[in-house]
């Protein structure tokens, strides 16, 4: 290929030429073409396959690529069936050269489940890599691509969480949302001492196709960095950038009407930013009665992500889940990413198996049509904290329900430590909600936790919807972070 014979992966039967330019030469000439329908086309007992069936196909682990005693990295590929019906094409990249990775049923073990026959090629639905992450003589799963764009990664010690997608476009839009996908990814093959894993995948949409590389490397926090360039068909309005995927069911702050034995259940308890003026804002999750959208609008952000801060087994005593091991995703822009929003959708749910939460970057002007449009970002997958550590957290969230006829609302923030400052400079509360009034406002310290507890009541009135915003400071400069918070009735 090189840039300049275009042979669609689809099309390719052996080796080819690949090098930096490959990849990104097939998305444009893809952007220039009618988009490409997908169609499953897989054997009935396959295309039927519920979600316990489809957990009883297994790669078979002795067969991973790269099982070399050198390698750092094992690959192994995901099957087709169930909600991954879609073939994805992959390849090993090697001196120059791409190969195909061709499907054989023998790869894989099937426990009361009919495979295709021998000689049928369904190929694939995704892949997972493999590293010596958690110790040095096994090798653990260190992330997965399946499904559409979603993809999931995991720090040392973190279990599977929430996700990340390639890309969004018109998330909860009334228009409805057009959900990209990649369609072949590039495998370099690593050698004995790489510290990363290189991906490269072509991502193709409706209104634009997409070209990405992914340099995944693995530790405490395993960091992706991502370059890509899309190249939209048309004007393209509502893309999200670095997308991340969760769930949240209940929590200390939104429990209303829930039994359950568990203090919470969510992958993620929060969203957190930092602003391109140095802002940090923390705002908790909720699960509403009704599909909430939130914008938070900037300039050149510097960060923001889904993040899981209850990291105590206590605060959901589940011992199967394990949700204080839940990965937060933090994204690191690269580059100036001009004018937009962070914008949070946060829709119903009544159970945890369903994924309610989406966070993503949203620029404030349209994709032009034929304007190759270049990302670049790193995800941060982690059990540490994320975001400015200077700034002391809002750890927690507690909301009870007090007078005014079960409208008030009583709010318990728990915050980590504040600097000392001068006896006339101690820490005052600015606290504000945009309805009804916040009363009887208590800032004291909790030596249970060694850090400090604000409370606060909000009377709504009558309005139905109150967002209250609330930090610590010393005369006009920030000593905590933001806690932003949307109460409806």
């Amino acid at each position: 290929m090189g840039g300049t014979t275009q042979v669609l992966p689809s099309e390719q039967r052996g080796p080819a030429p690949f090098d930096a330019e490959t990849v990104p030469a097939i998305a444009q000439f893809l952007s220039n073409q009618p988009y490409r329908r997908r169609t499953a086309n897989l054997p009935r007992q396959l295309d039927r396959l519920d979600y316990d069936g489809y957990r009883k196909i297994r790669f078979d682990a002795a067969q991973a690529w790269w099982s070399d005693p050198d390698s750092p990295f094992r690959m192994q590929p995901h099957h087709r069936g169930f909600l991954f019906k879609d073939r994805v094409e992959l390849f090993e990249v090697a001196e120059g050269q791409s190969t195909p990775i061709r499907f054989r049923p023998d790869q894989f073990r099937y426990e009361d489940v009919q495979g295709p026959a021998d000689d049928e090629d369904i190929g694939f639905a995704g892949f997972r890599l493999l590293s010596p992450l958690n110790r040095p003589d096994h090798f653990d799963e260190l992330c997965s691509f399946l499904g559409a764009s979603y993809f999931r990664g995991l720090g040392r010690g973190n279990v599977y969480g929430l996700s990340a997608r390639g890309l969004a476009i018109r998330t909860a839009d009334p228009r409805g949302e057009e959900f990209p996908a990649f369609t072949a990814f590039w495998l370099e093959k690593p050698r004995a001492g790489d510290s990363a894993a290189i991906v490269h995948a072509l991502l193709e949409s409706q209104s634009l196709t997409g070209a990405y590389r992914i340099v995944i490397t693995p530790g405490d926090t395993t960091v992706m960095e991502v370059k890509a360039t899309l190249y939209p068909r048309q004007e393209v309005a509502g893309v999200g950038i670095a997308p991340a995927t969760s769930m949240f069911f209940f929590g200390p702050q939104d429990r209303a009407e829930v039994a359950d034995f568990r203090p919470a259940v969510h992958d993620s308890d929060g969203l957190l930013m930092r602003t391109g003026q140095g802002e940090q804002i923390w705002r908790p999750l909720a699960n509403p009665r009704d599909l909430q959208v939130s914008g938070f609008q900037d300039r050149g952000p510097r960060g923001f992500g889904l993040l899981q801060r209850a990291r105590q087994f206590a605060s959901y005593q589940d011992l199967g889940a394990e949700y204080h091991r839940r990965p937060s995703l933090w994204t690191e822009p690269l580059g100036d990413w001009g004018a937009g929003e962070v914008r949070l959708v946060e829709i119903p749910t009544q159970s945890e198996i369903h994924d309610n939460i989406a966070a993503a970057w949203v620029p404030s002007a349209p994709l032009k049509a034929q304007e190759p449009f270049p990302l670049h970002y790193r995800l941060h997958w982690t059990g540490a904290a994320c975001g400015d550590s200077r700034l002391p957290r809002f750890e927690e969230t507690r909301v009870g329900v007090i007078g005014d006829g079960g409208r008030a609302r009583i709010f318990v923030l728990e915050l980590g430590a504040v600097q000392a400052g001068s006896a006339d400079a101690a820490p005052e509360v600015a606290a504000e909600t945009s309805a009804g009034e916040l009363k009887n406002i208590v800032l004291q310290s909790n030596p249970q936790t060694g850090g400090m507890r604000l409370a606060f009541e909000l009377h709504p009135g009558s309005a139905r919807i109150a967002e209250i915003r609330a930090r610590l400071m010393r005369g006009q400069i920030p000593v905590s972070e933001s806690w932003a918070f949307r109460w409806t009735a």
